[in-house]
């Protein structure tokens, strides 16, 4: 499995070998860290080498934190990101939040919190990364082209997510959408070629692999949070998909992930 990535932007030579050196010497992980004086010089570095979590000052000379983390976007769409500033005004921190920053650390920062930052940076970048894998691996082509659907099958299918967590029948979504059921049986068919019980079912799935990699939820849990009234059944369907019980499944997963 790769070392972390971790890239320290500050314009302040002694803070930024500072950092670094916390960093390298760190116990608990092993990581690659880099050094960037400027917002330019940091861009230059993340247009050749991907980066698992960024660590900026916010005031520095010709380009901010919060202008390096914009652009920073556009280039790489993995890394986390991570505010250092001696400047304790609200607007800064807010700003910061609403850009997705994981946290917003002030100068002098102590040992043990800044470690402590960056260690739930790096979950939160693993958990990001589980959730795009199973994103590209179980985008439903349903759902890419929902738009496409005639409207009330749109609504069904928005019908579907929003209970996900419910037990509910075919009859229960065409009386909201306003169909006969075996009307809406075969429109749904139709439209989305699988029955209404396999898009059920596969939703379902879904949501599970998705909580299963992105959360510690118990599976039982899991079980009840998509809509399956018994872990026993649920381990038992999700088993008969994926060839594995959900406990392998996210075992395998954080393995390696």
């Amino acid at each position: 499995m790769p070392l972390p990535t971790i890239l320290i932007v500050d314009d302040e030579p002694r803070s930024r070998s500072g950092l670094k050196r916390r960093l390298d010497s760190w116990e608990q992980y092993s990581l690659n860290v880099y050094t960037a004086a400027t917002g330019k010089e940091a861009l230059h570095f993340l247009e050749e080498t991907a980066v698992d979590l960024l660590i900026t000052d916010i005031r520095m000379p010709e380009m901010t934190g919060l202008e390096l983390i914009e652009k920073a976007k556009e280039l790489q769409d993995q890394p986390v990101f991570l505010v250092i500033s001696a400047y304790s005004e609200f607007e800064y921190a807010q700003h910061a939040l609403k850009m997705g920053v994981i946290n917003y650390l002030l100068k002098p920062v102590k040992k043990e919190a800044f470690l402590d930052a960056v260690h739930k940076a790096l979950e939160e970048r693993v958990k990001l990364q589980r959730w795009k894998q199973t994103e590209v691996k179980e985008e439903d082509p349903v759902l890419k082209n929902k738009h496409l659907l005639p409207e009330t099958l749109q609504t069904a299918v928005a019908l579907i997510d929003n209970k996900i967590g419910e037990k509910f029948s075919l009859k229960d979504i065409a009386g909201e959408v306003h169909l006969n059921p075996s009307y809406f049986s075969v429109l749904f068919k139709e439209h989305t070629g699988m029955t209404f019980s396999d898009f059920v079912t596969r939703r379902r799935m879904q949501e599970a692999r998705n909580l299963l990699l992105t959360t510690d939820l118990p599976v039982a849990d899991i079980a009840e949070k998509t809509g399956y009234q018994t872990a026993k059944y649920f381990i038992q369907i999700f088993k008969e998909l994926e060839g594995k019980t959900p406990s392998r499944y996210r075992k395998e997963a954080k393995s390696s992930g």
